[in-house]
């Protein structure tokens, strides 16, 4: 056990965990948004799927990363679009159409993939590498942490203080939360407000989608069912544990992040604990977070509640 806390494992378990907290952080970012405009999208489990699917699938015709990425982008706006049609069109019950929609992603990802894969495996394709910073990456400790990372990775931390400027100092951001906050004020100044939570919601969708992507370029060459493993929960969850803002959000990642990357070691590791016991601790982490943090002060008001128009 004690092996785990070496200086040289403790570098790897951080430098690792980096990576691994891209592929929550973009859906982490994703859910905020569309909460943010007034929508509890459950579906955030069910998008990444299909942003996983799309991404192997791809990659495994063109061998094209930036392709692959594409399709788990246009992947996730159409899971968005499904999501968006039941909740701010039909007005139909925002948990029940999540849950529903990820019970729909893992069934019709899995026969999408048993089609695809109908007339024999494709062959396994390469991940792709990392991109190091020049001369930041040689700094000591920091360095391999932070600027020995994937072109995604710096795009996902990159986008926190981009989002929370745009929910804070912007027009556009500020119309989001109000679609979230007060949306008959919307109305009122004949701004739609389905407008705004489609595009919200779809803007999520999308880099939930990117996320998924990004877990089967980086880390998996092969595709299996349920592949995002609760990813696309801890994301929710992380939204929730970050009060609803951005930076306390990626607080929230990070840590199950550090727990999943524990686990990989650990596994790796031959540690005498049994492994499962690692494996179970993000989303132990997790009911522990929702338990113990009780404030709720950043929550939108009209959060889950459809907007009917007067």
């Amino acid at each position: 056990m004690s092996a785990l806390f070496t200086p040289e494992i403790l570098l790897s378990i951080l430098t690792a965990s980096v990576g691994a907290a891209t592929i929550i952080l973009f859906a982490a970012l994703g859910e905020l948004i569309t909460e943010r405009a007034g929508i509890w999208n459950m579906g955030v489990e069910g998008t990444m799927l299909c942003g996983c699917l799309a991404a192997y699938v791809v990659m495994s015709e063109t061998g094209s990363p930036a392709a692959a990425a594409v399709a788990a982008v246009a992947a996730g706006v159409a899971a968005g679009l499904l999501i968006g049609l039941f909740t701010v069109s039909l007005k139909v019950d925002h948990f029940v159409t999540g849950l529903g929609f990820n019970l729909l992603a893992s069934g019709l990802t899995l026969f999408l993939f048993r089609t695809y894969t109908a007339a024999g495996q494709p062959a396994p394709y390469a991940t792709i590498d990392k991109l190091a910073v020049p001369l930041l990456a040689r700094l000591p400790g920091l360095g391999p942490i932070l600027f020995d990372q994937y072109l995604l990775t710096y795009v996902a931390f990159l986008m926190v203080p981009v989002i929370a400027v745009f929910l804070g100092r912007t027009r556009p951001g500020l119309e989001c939360r109000a679609a979230g906050e007060n949306p008959e004020f919307l109305e009122a100044k004949g701004i739609s407000v389905a407008g705004r939570q489609y595009g919200a919601l779809l803007f999520g969708s999308a880099l939930t989608g990117l996320g998924g992507g990004f877990m089967m370029l980086a880390f998996a060459s092969e595709f299996r069912p349920d592949i995002s493993g609760g990813r696309g929960w801890l994301a929710i969850v992380a939204v929730i544990a970050g009060n609803w803002r951005p930076l306390r959000t990626t607080v929230a990642v990070l840590v199950f992040a550090v727990l999943d990357s524990l686990a990989i070691h650990a596994q790796g590791m031959g540690v005498a604990i049994p492994y499962q016991f690692f494996l179970m601790l993000p989303y132990v982490a997790s009911v522990v977070v929702l338990a113990v943090v009780r404030s709720r002060s950043g929550q939108p008001a009209r959060l889950g509640i459809p907007f009917i128009r007067s």
